[in-house]
């Protein structure tokens, strides 16, 4: 990524006529960003080019500063998160974890969580949902208490009805 990194500075340098460098300590940021995971590049050099464009229109005095680049992290990081066209699902998944939190998860348990999620809006209550969500399982139980059964649910990902239904 370093050589591809350089290369759209050289040509937003050539396109706009302006030299522009990363501070040392940006330039390792965003390297490390790249590199990492959470570095997706969906649309590989379009993204990259993008971004470099982006920081270097920001840069004061033609130096890209970390500030800038972890304001381009965050950027990319929603875009990637909510590509054109994302699912209810996962806008609401978003709403109601954080960053951190949402990176913990993986992505199959992420899928159910979604709809899950999805459920929960849609009902007046957590009982409600939680007749929805179970209505196979509870007809197997002596003693159905779905409420509790999806409350724990929600708890194993730091979640609680009032924050899911957006009131907390």
């Amino acid at each position: 990524i370093e050589p591809n990194l350089d290369y759209e500075l050289q040509e937003f340098a050539r396109r706009h006529n302006a030299q522009v460098s990363f501070s040392k300590e940006a330039r390792v940021r965003f390297l490390d960003f790249a590199r990492s995971p959470a570095g997706e590049w969906r649309a590989n050099f379009r993204d990259l080019n993008a971004a470099v464009t982006r920081m270097a229109t920001m840069a004061r005095g033609g130096r890209i500063t970390e500030e800038i680049v972890e304001g381009e992290i965050r950027r990319l990081q929603q875009a990637w998160r909510f590509p054109e066209g994302a699912s209810p699902q996962q806008q609401v998944l978003d709403e109601v974890l954080d960053e951190t939190r949402l990176e913990a998860i993986d992505q199959f348990d992420r899928f159910q969580l979604e709809g899950v999620l999805q459920v929960c809006r849609a009902s007046a209550s957590l009982s409600e949902a939680g007749r929805k969500l179970f209505a196979i399982s509870r007809q197997r139980k002596k003693n159905a208490n779905d409420a509790d059964r999806l409350r724990k649910y929600l708890a194993k990902f730091g979640l609680e009805w009032g924050a899911v239904k957006g009131e907390g």
